[in-house]
């Protein structure tokens, strides 16, 4: 062994006998007086409201099925799913007269993905 290498082996040594007595004397004694800990209660129950449960409406035509969903009675929106095809949803504007067409409910950003390769 060179000179350098030796102190390193006996330097990990005594760092090991240190942290063998430091956690060699244990936890200190528990007081007498403790008490256990009681159960946590269960959550507490949500009461349904019929009124602000969705309510939907569904429509079989030809060739495609039409879902309408209304919370408190006011449409929200439409879900038309083709026979042939991708499903897509009439949203309500703020009138409530005129109706925009998506892909999805999602109002983020919408980025173009094109299906390059498919096995």
């Amino acid at each position: 062994m060179s000179p350098s290498r030796a102190p390193l082996p006996s330097l990990l040594f005594v760092l090991m006998l240190a942290a063998g007595a430091a956690f060699g004397q244990g936890t200190p004694p528990l007081p007498p007086n403790l008490e256990p800990v009681p159960d946590i209660p269960p959550p507490p129950e949500i009461a349904a409201d019929a009124e602000l449960e969705p309510q939907v409406t569904i429509i079989r035509r030809e060739g495609e099925l039409v879902e309408e969903v209304r919370i408190a009675g006011e449409l929200k929106f439409i879900r038309v799913t083709p026979r042939h095809g991708r499903p897509y949803y009439l949203i309500p504007d703020a009138n409530g007269q005129n109706f925009v067409r998506r892909d999805s409910l999602d109002p983020g950003l919408k980025v173009p993905l094109w299906v390059l390769f498919s096995w």
